[in-house]
């Protein structure tokens, strides 16, 4: 099997899988109890936190553990409307989120708050004026993603978190992370107020993730009121099985930063140059993320070209994500030509990923786009 699609989830590396299975079979203490067993697992549990935290550059008594990104998303919403709650009820976003925070605006939409929805130029690119010029002053925060997961976008995060003061000086800022996680995230650099990651992207297991609170967030209204686990804001016994394999996973990614930085880029510069040599292919965003790639075969149906290569072991997806013939809202944000918006694919790498796999991905492009007419 040739698999790149990382940027939908991650292979789970040995090394990973052995930290989770410890916790599950031996040191299995539940981190509330007050014997050795369960205080041992309370220390180990802030150990993971600060792991973490490591990757992510920020201080770990600022970072509380969720269950993935979209808990996180949704969070760190409603903690910002609720702490600006007499700022006032308008909210500025892009049209290209992750589904988690629009769906999220919609809801708060629903409670009478406003949303500003910024769309993307042609490329997908927003830029630090567009979103500052959208603040208001009862804007009560700001939702700009990191990194686009189908385009490979980067947003200019820090550049709005400089410029907000002097909008909105009690505006929050939000940024959803998930794709910048393995190399791309400091969040002492970024300047967010809120910053949302997930573990399974970055080689962790699924149904864990973490959100930053910066300190402009005055006593944060807790997400699960109950026991008092996460310093109260997130109540709820600790899955240390998969908190331990997030600790692993980020320890493993913060040693080969920089190698997996050089080999993703080396990568992305490959896989554009061969891919774009096959005829009426053509690059969809101008996405600078190292690790995503879309392009479009316009007038073939992106499903079409997921199932025959997912039938050959190849693992791709496609970035329009088919819903009844229709575009996903990224894809259908950036206004492209129907058979370029209908034909759009995504390859995503990881750190394994090699070359010749890319190359065998590429050549049955070739074979599909040559064995089969245009059907739109």
């Amino acid at each position: 099997m040739i698999y790149l699609d990382h940027a939908a989830t991650t292979p789970v590396p040995r090394a990973v899988a052995d930290a989770m299975l410890e916790v599950l079979t031996e040191q299995y203490g539940n981190p509330s109890s007050q014997y050795p067993l369960g205080a041992g697992m309370k220390r180990r549990v802030e150990g993971w936190r600060e792991a973490v935290a490591a990757l992510m550059d920020c201080p770990a008594e600022r970072l509380f553990f969720t269950s993935c990104g979209t808990e996180g998303d949704n969070w760190a919403l409603r903690a910002a409307a609720w702490q600006n709650r007499h700022v006032g009820k308008h909210i500025v976003t892009t049209a290209v989120e992750h589904s988690a925070v629009l769906e999220c605006c919609k809801w708060l939409e629903r409670d009478g708050y406003e949303v500003t929805y910024l769309a993307p130029d042609r490329d997908g690119a927003i830029s630090a004026e567009q979103v500052l010029a959208a603040v208001r002053p009862d804007t009560a925060a700001v939702s700009c993603m990191l990194v686009n997961n189908e385009l490979g976008t980067v947003y200019p995060v820090a550049d709005v978190a400089r410029g907000l003061p002097a909008r909105n000086p009690r505006t929050l800022l939000h940024t959803d992370a998930v794709q910048g996680l393995g190399g791309m995230l400091s969040a002492r650099a970024l300047g967010a107020d809120f910053v949302t990651v997930s573990a399974h992207k970055i080689g962790g297991p699924k149904g864990v993730g973490a959100l930053y609170i910066g300190p402009r967030v005055k006593n944060p209204r807790p997400l699960l009121p109950g026991g008092g686990q996460e310093r109260g804001l997130r109540s709820g016994t600790e899955a240390t099985a998969q908190l331990a394999g997030f600790a692993r996973a980020a320890e493993l990614r913060l040693e080969r930063r920089d190698r997996d930085r050089e080999h993703l880029a080396a990568l992305h510069a490959y896989a554009r140059e061969t891919l774009l040599a096959i005829p009426d292919l053509v690059p969809v965003g101008a996405g600078a993320a190292p690790h995503i790639l879309a392009v479009s075969l316009p007038g073939w149906p992106a499903g079409n070209i997921v199932n025959d290569l997912g039938a050959q072991g190849i693992c791709i997806s496609a970035g329009s994500a088919c819903h009844q013939g229709k575009p996903s809202h990224v894809v259908a944000a950036l206004k492209l030509p129907k058979r370029t918006a209908a034909g759009v694919i995504r390859l995503s790498f990881g750190p394994d990923t090699t070359e010749a796999e890319i190359g065998a991905c590429a050549q049955a492009l070739r074979r599909h786009r040559d064995a089969r007419m245009p059907m739109l």
